[in-house]
């Protein structure tokens, strides 16, 4: 085996990672815990018998593969666990990669402000893909499943996850809407986001936030866009009152389209906005909204 990718799910930082490790290799293999997810033009699907999620169990689930190449999508799980796994298996570690030429990678550091070109030295490679950096290809086939029991150490299991709290309100994801409104220091107040409720409602979205917001309190940590958020793709951000700085970017830089609404003209995130308005948040939003409502009726 040469080239394994680790696959979290039927999610799209995962087809992204499969994508990237297809254009190293024409034959590929992969890895998954629990359900087997899909994975098109994947070799063989080895699905590991571990109980819930153990970042040193998986890792030592991979080591036991011994690929030379492991690749993992750019995600808080996949960083932790190839970094377990590179300690592992004695290789060297690129996070946040977008680009692999045999030990040559490029990849994105400071939230994507700048790409690094480095050289991988060692006979394991493991690499993060970066998170929307890579679109997703289409292939053909079907893998072979096999299920396997990996010989794990005590050690394995002391850090593990002993609960899953699901925090969505029962429809879609922060990163997985077509539509994100976010709103920043610039909305007032944790009322102020009611407008943008009604706005991201309107348009089959879901409300986001700065990082100021959540440790002023007016939004759950979870409602957070940015490098130590969410990071996200949506066809359409519209952030109000963000002033677009490097961490916040490095969360939305998937975004097709930008709208910007910021009464300052200077603010940093004007300059990666597609379309801008300049303005009272507070003024623009309703207004929006109304016009919306007047062209459905």
């Amino acid at each position: 085996m040469s080239t394994l990718v680790l696959l979290e799910g039927a999610d799209d930082l995962s087809l992204q990672a499969l994508t990237f490790a297809r254009r190293l290799d024409t034959a590929v293999d992969a890895i998954a815990f629990g359900e087997p997810p899909p994975a098109p033009g994947v070799r063989t699907l080895h699905v590991a018998e571990v109980d819930g999620y153990a970042p040193q169990a998986w890792a030592r689930a991979i080591a036991q593969l011994r690929a030379t190449t492991i690749v993992a999508p750019g995600s808080d799980r996949g960083n932790e666990v190839l970094a377990h796994a590179a300690v592992m298996l004695d290789g060297v570690l690129a996070a946040n990669v977008i680009e692999a030429n045999g030990d040559e990678v490029t990849r994105q550091r400071w939230g994507g402000s700048l790409l690094e070109q480095a050289r991988l030295h060692g006979d394991v490679r493991l690499m993060t893909v970066a998170p929307h950096a890579v679109a997703v290809e289409p292939a053909e086939g079907e893998p072979a499943v096999e299920r396997f029991t990996p010989q794990l150490h005590d050690a394995d299991l002391v850090v593990r996850a002993g609960e899953r709290v699901d925090t969505s309100t029962g429809g879609l994801s922060l990163a997985e809407a077509p539509v994100v409104v976010s709103g920043g220091r610039g909305v007032g107040s944790a009322e102020g986001f009611g407008a943008l409720e009604e706005l991201a409602g309107l348009l089959g979205g879901v409300v986001g936030c700065s990082r100021a917001v959540t440790s002023a309190g007016w939004r759950p940590h979870t409602d957070q866009v940015g490098q130590t958020g969410t990071k996200i793709s949506p066809d359409l951000y519209i952030p109000c009152g963000i002033s677009g700085a490097t961490q916040h970017m490095a969360g939305c830089k998937g975004a097709k389209k930008l709208l910007a609404i910021n009464s300052d003209p200077e603010a940093p995130i004007m300059a990666s906005a597609d379309y801008a308005v300049i303005g009272d948040v507070g003024e623009i939003v309703p207004a929006i909204t109304a016009e919306l409502r007047r062209v459905r009726a």
